[in-house]
């Protein structure tokens, strides 16, 4: 049977542009490590790490948010172990101010320590974050906590103006935590040390007095109960900071358990790579040593 010298130019030249295209992709894949360069190379596999590349990026940003989340958690529990601290430093002048045997003077020295305390906690709870939002105002960011008017009447100055909406944040598949504190409560301290202050430091003030004994009994139940009130909310973040503690390594661990898949589905076996390789540089020699030959046939080869 005859070929004609055209279709067997054809022939030659598609045979080693299959061979060298097939060569070519195989020495990028080996060069990259990587088992797929298109999809088109196994759509299956791709659709597997397409899934899991959109799984590992969810999981990223849970990560991402309980971070975020537990730097948020520290910091107020840093603001509100300061009003703690403040709190148990007015209760002992309180306890101090409320022996009988103190005299005016003793208890008129007391107010600027007092003061000072107050106007700590105050400064406390209407602290901003980085970004300039009030972290103790529920969800009303732009709106201090706790507000002052000088004109009201002492133990009525402070009010809470914020309100109790928790900032809710994602941290898992259905699964979210509340990222804010409020400071609802304080100002009912605030108002009674505030009392407190202004009766000690009147002149000839008296502990013995029925009216500045009350005004201090209630200004030391209300740090008691201002100080189980503030250390409920510093437990509360223990237990937050543990489930976000393992919530975030169960999320390692699974994005562990993902980038390995796929690594496994998406790496290339050098091992089978290389016998491909040497495949194909056979099979494009023998079409070259083939080619080279039936090129110097002619009719008269054949007689």
């Amino acid at each position: 049977m005859r070929i004609a010298s055209m279709q067997f130019q054809a022939t030659m030249d598609r045979s080693l542009n299959i061979n060298q295209g097939a060569l070519a992709i195989l020495t990028e894949k080996m060069a990259t490590g990587n088992k797929l360069l298109v999809p088109s190379d196994d759509p299956i596999t791709n659709v597997r790490i397409s899934r899991l590349t959109r799984e590992q990026a969810t999981l990223d940003q849970y990560v991402d948010n309980i971070a975020a989340v537990k730097i948020r958690l520290s910091k107020n529990e840093t603001y509100l172990d300061g009003m703690v601290g403040d709190m148990n430093s007015a209760r002992d002048l309180l306890v101090w101010a409320s022996d009988g045997a103190n005299t005016p003077a003793d208890l008129n020295s007391m107010v600027n320590s007092l003061t000072a305390l107050r106007d700590s906690v105050y400064f406390n709870a209407n602290t901003k974050d980085q970004e300039g939002r009030y972290i103790f105002s529920g969800t009303l960011t732009s709106t201090p906590a706790i507000s002052y008017n000088a004109g009201n009447a002492p133990g009525s100055r402070y009010a809470y103006i914020g309100n109790n909406g928790q900032q809710q944040v994602v941290v898992g598949n259905g699964i979210t935590q509340v990222a804010n504190v409020d400071a609802l409560g304080v100002e009912d301290w605030l108002n009674k040390i505030d009392a407190a202050i202004d009766a000690l430091g009147q002149p000839g003030a008296d502990p013995n007095n029925a009216g500045t004994r009350g005004t201090l009994t209630a200004a030391l139940d209300g740090t008691d109960t201002a100080l189980s009130l503030v250390s409920g909310k510093i437990a509360t973040f223990g237990g937050a900071q543990n489930v976000l503690e393992t919530l975030s390594s169960n999320h390692s661990n699974v994005a562990l358990s993902n980038k390995m898949a796929m690594t496994e589905m998406g790496q290339l076996d050098y091992g089978l790579a290389a016998t491909q390789l040497n495949g194909y540089n056979t099979a494009l020699q023998a079409t070259y040593q083939a080619y080279s030959k039936i090129a110097n046939l002619s009719l008269f080869n054949a007689l």
